[in-house]
């Protein structure tokens, strides 16, 4: 390059020279400490705590302002009957009685529900078989099949659990074999490079792949059996004197005992938040967070 190209581009350098950003310098703020309040508030069950707080506290405002314990009893007076009933053991016994019976046919319902999906998924007749059978029966509910149940199995726990197989066979299932068929082909070709046929190719490839889908077709069959046996049992009670939470529930409703009706109510609902904050998060925890499948 000639000296006078030099001279001429000088100029223009320095210009840019000028341009060209120096070093950025990011001013950063430090974190201000969370204060106690803000700490406690950031734990979710403090919070969920909070909220039913109010919404006891809502309950008890409105029942007294309402002043009928015959159509809206107190809170107060719902711990009291659910106090009485605990303490004297009937509360307890009838619970036991439904737990044993929802165990039961959450057991079968299970079982079946693993075998239909397993089947859909190995062959082409376990899919045709399963899409049919769900699309027939998981539309019915439960509750419809309790006359049927009482000709078939007559004034016994059979008809409750047959019942309760419906309702938590269907969901199970259905899952079940989203699970699978979710799984990737790599997984798979694992499995058979290891020779895993049958049911070990089930119990150590599908299961564990497909367990996220798998525990969530279990909770459903948990809320699908726990509501439809309290539902069968309201009217089953009535023909068999069986004792279960929907039969304690129907008796004292004939008997006027509203705070009693109340306090079974009540159980269910503490029943159903057991389960599935403390045996159903457990195994998640244990699992699937564990096994980092879910964040």
């Amino acid at each position: 390059m000639e000296q006078s190209d030099t001279i001429a581009l000088a100029p223009a350098a320095q210009v840019l020279a000028q341009r060209a950003p120096g070093p950025v310098v990011v001013e950063v703020e430090a974190a201000r400490p969370l204060s106690p309040a803000e700490r406690l508030w950031n734990v979710a069950a403090l919070r969920k705590l909070l909220l039913l707080s109010l919404l006891l506290a809502l309950w008890q405002v409105y029942a007294v302002t309402l002043d009928k314990p015959l159509l809206f009893p107190t809170l107060d007076d719902t711990l009291a009957a659910l106090w009485n009933g605990i303490l004297h053991g009937e509360l307890l016994g009838r619970v036991g009685h439904s737990l044993r019976t929802l165990v039961t046919g959450y057991a079968i319902g299970a079982t079946l529900a693993a075998l239909l999906a397993v089947a859909a998924y190995s062959t082409r007749f376990g899919n045709d078989l399963m899409e049919i059978l769900t699309a027939t029966f998981n539309p019915l509910p439960p509750i419809a099949l309790l006359p049927v149940s009482l000709i078939w199995f007559g004034l016994g726990q059979a008809s409750i659990v047959f019942v309760l197989v419906h309702a938590v066979l269907w969901p199970m299932a259905l899952n079940a074999h989203t699970g699978f068929t979710g799984i990737t082909p790599t997984i798979r070709m694992v499995g058979r490079n290891y020779g895993l046929t049958g049911w070990r190719f089930a119990w150590r490839i599908l299961f564990p792949a497909a367990f996220p889908q798998l525990l969530t077709g279990l909770k459903i069959g948990w809320a699908f059996g726990w509501r439809s046996l309290i539902a069968a049992e309201l009217v089953y009670g009535v023909s068999s004197g069986s004792g279960g939470i929907g039969w304690f529930i129907y008796e004292n409703k004939n008997q006027l005992e509203t705070a009693s009706v109340f306090a079974g109510l009540l159980t269910i609902i503490l029943i159903g938040l057991a389960v599935e904050n403390l045996l159903f998060a457990g195994i998640e925890r244990r699992t699937v967070l564990r096994w980092g499948m879910k964040h």
